[in-house]
């Protein structure tokens, strides 16, 4: 009996361990890479070197404070030069806190840009016109006009219903918004490309943004 007794409390002893899990302490961005900090830099085009000035706090603030990083800009190399520290707890502060400067760089605004670093699911994308066709001339114009439209109108319909924002720089064009967004409204500027008239667009669009209604 006292063997038997014994073994019970063996097994009792080792359901309890089982049941209680190891807890671990989150790492910081710091430990996470071996101890050694991260650097990341982004290149400051010349078109962009007043923008960045005069936003300059705007962009210093949350990334200095909220991601407890290291900012600055380097006027020797033209680029603007990131850093973890000691303070960094977040471990993608250094990836978040990039990609929404990139994202100033490409042209969005700073109130689009800094989504990036409150949501994860946030994504930047660009391609070029001749990515989708082969354009020269007045063909290469009218399609950059068919995608923005009379004063923007087919451009922003297309940021309302996907709810993207969209940056057209020449035959550049930069996309910001979450990933399915992100390839309706390349799909719509696809076909604006190959040449379908914008009253299709529209209409599609509106079907896209009446989906997203009944969703949400």
């Amino acid at each position: 009996m006292e063997i038997d007794d014994a073994k019970d409390q063996k097994v009792r002893t080792q359901g309890a361990e089982a049941k209680t899990k190891p807890n671990f302490p989150a790492l910081t961005a710091k430990e996470l890479n071996n101890g050694k900090f991260q650097y990341s830099r982004v290149a400051v085009p010349p078109h962009r070197y007043t923008p960045l000035r005069e936003n300059w706090a705007k962009i210093y603030d949350p990334i200095a404070k909220h991601m407890k990083l290291q900012i600055k800009f380097n006027p020797k190399k033209r680029c603007v030069e990131m850093k973890t520290s000691k303070h960094t707890t977040m471990q993608n502060a250094l990836q978040k806190s990039t990609e929404f400067v990139r994202a100033f760089m490409l042209g969005f605004e700073i109130r689009d840009a800094i989504a990036l670093l409150r949501l994860d699911n946030l994504y930047l994308d660009s391609f070029q016109v001749k990515d989708v066709r082969t354009l020269h001339g007045e063909h290469l114009s009218r399609a950059i006009g068919r995608i923005a439209g009379q004063g923007g109108k087919t451009k922003y319909t297309i940021e309302n219903a996907t709810r993207t924002r969209i940056v057209l720089a020449d035959t550049h064009i930069h996309l910001l918004g979450s990933f399915a967004n992100i390839n309706t409204a390349k799909r719509a500027i696809c076909n604006l490309i190959m040449g379908q008239p914008p009253g299709k667009v529209y209409t599609q669009m509106r079907a896209v943004a009446s989906r997203n209604k009944e969703r949400f």
